[in-house]
């Protein structure tokens, strides 16, 4: 505080007692609801003369591969991942008998093929077939006529790379080849169609969650239906009786007051719903309105 009172010193301050104001409540539960792993900013910068950060480490770029042969079909898959993370799936489906050795090649062959067109020159494969991973390796001998010239297809490739190593990894690490490779095998696709590869995104909530500004256009808050039932005991128009019982359990845990519905939490705490309009309202006012700062002046 010293410190900070002497390099304030030179500027005409005047620090005023802050009055009380309702509005600060919400402040101060936010600031007793601090995330426990916070960590403070630091803007002081240790080199101010150095020009550029230039990365001391080159990372690998990183290869998953699986093969899948089954009554049903045979299918091959490959997951690339760059040193961001970025994740890059290659699957194809095998139009012709083959072992399961056979397709667990054929899927090593297809990634590193894709990882040259790519110019990728550091590289390190995954594989959950320890008898294809421990041949290219060297440490197993290649006694199948079957599977012979791949290997020797596989060591030709792999002088295009200045650095790659191969790794056992269990079946359970290797799920998103293996599912690649298994739904490559189990699909029926036209020889003339093309399958792009397949995009998977996460969904960390339901998707009726957090949609503000769809709400913002109904006039109907989120909470429409719950209010009604809390009030007037009806159900919304054309609800099947599985709703109905839904409806019914979640009302349980809502209170009215007068035109204010509350949500009754652990501990009796009541929480107030308000729509999107509101909520929206609420947020600027913590942010930007009578909470200000929220910060003390010098005693």
């Amino acid at each position: 505080m010293a410190r900070w009172q002497i390099m304030l010193s030179e500027f005409d301050i005047v620090y005023v007692s802050q009055k009380a104001i309702k509005g600060s409540a919400i402040a101060e539960f936010l600031a007793s609801r601090a995330l426990e792993d916070y960590e403070l900013l630091n803007f002081d910068f240790p080199n101010k003369e150095l020009m550029c950060v230039a990365a001391t480490e080159d990372y690998p770029w990183k290869l998953n591969f699986d093969g899948a042969s089954n009554a049903v079909g045979n299918g091959i898959g490959a997951v690339l991942v760059s040193p961001n993370g970025d994740y890059y799936t290659f699957t194809c489906k095998v139009d012709f008998d083959c072992t399961n050795n056979m397709a667990e090649y054929e899927a090593c062959i297809m990634a590193l093929r894709v990882a040259i067109e790519r110019r990728i020159r550091t590289l390190e494969v995954y594989g959950d077939s320890a008898l294809v991973i421990y041949q290219l390796k060297g440490e197993w001998e290649t006694r199948d006529p079957k599977l012979i010239n791949y290997r020797k297809v596989v060591l030709g490739l792999l002088e295009e790379f200045d650095d790659i190593t191969f790794n056992y990894i269990p079946r359970d690490e290797n799920q998103m080849a293996n599912a690649l490779a298994t739904l490559a095998s189990m699909i029926k696709v036209n020889k003339e169609d093309e399958m792009r590869p397949i995009q998977m995104s996460i969904f960390e909530a339901p998707a009726h969650c957090c949609n503000i500004e769809e709400e913002e256009k109904d006039d109907n808050p989120w909470f429409q239906d719950i209010l009604r039932y809390v009030r007037d005991r009806k159900y919304p128009e054309q609800v099947t009786e599985n709703d109905k019982r839904t409806l019914r359990r979640l009302a349980c845990n809502y209170i009215l007051d007068g035109d204010i519905l509350y949500k009754r939490r652990e501990g009796q705490v009541l929480l107030r719903c308000v729509d999107a309009v509101e909520a929206r309202l609420i947020l600027e006012e913590v942010h930007e309105g009578v909470c200000g700062t929220h910060a003390n002046g010098l005693y």
